[in-house]
């Protein structure tokens, strides 16, 4: 999907209530889950013990971490928007989040982003999201968040 550009943080006013962006697909691969245990030190069986996650697991084999799945959604949202003219943009929260679906190993997903708010603040603004996270073929998505960011001039 191509990337949404604005030239300034205030053009974004323009898209209040708009879906802004789709990402691109990324396929969530074990390796990838094994890092997030890692770095996290999460090893239920469920995400990193494939034999075991096949035979016993509700979901027929291993799953992301709904948090992994969550974390996602900066990666997607610098790919997917760019500011031109911003100094910085920071993670400041979030209002609500609910892991709707698992995300199997080997699926792919997305994110899609709405702009909800635009909040001007003392040399920047503050930004809502209402993101939407997919998995390809399915009917429900895998987590659903209001994300809040900071964005500084």
């Amino acid at each position: 999907m191509p990337t949404k550009t604005f030239e300034t943080i205030d053009d974004l006013k323009s898209v209040v209530g708009s879906e802004v962006y789709v990402s691109d697909w990324l396929t969530i691969t074990q390796e990838r889950v094994n890092l997030f245990a890692k770095a996290t030190d999460d090893y239920q069986w469920i995400h990193v013990d494939v034999e075991r996650a096949e035979r016993e697991s509700p979901f027929g084999g291993p799953v992301a971490h709904g948090f992994l799945t969550l974390a996602l959604l900066a990666k997607f949202g610098v790919e997917s928007v760019v500011i031109r003219k911003k100094k910085a943009g920071v993670n400041y929260g979030l209002n609500k989040v609910r892991f709707v679906s698992p995300v199997r190993v080997g699926a792919k997903i997305r994110s899609r982003g709405t702009l909800a708010s635009f909040e001007p603040l003392p040399g920047g603004a503050q930004i809502v999201w209402n993101v939407t996270i997919e998995i390809e073929g399915a009917d429900k998505p895998a987590c659903v968040a209001e994300s809040v960011s900071r964005l500084y001039y």
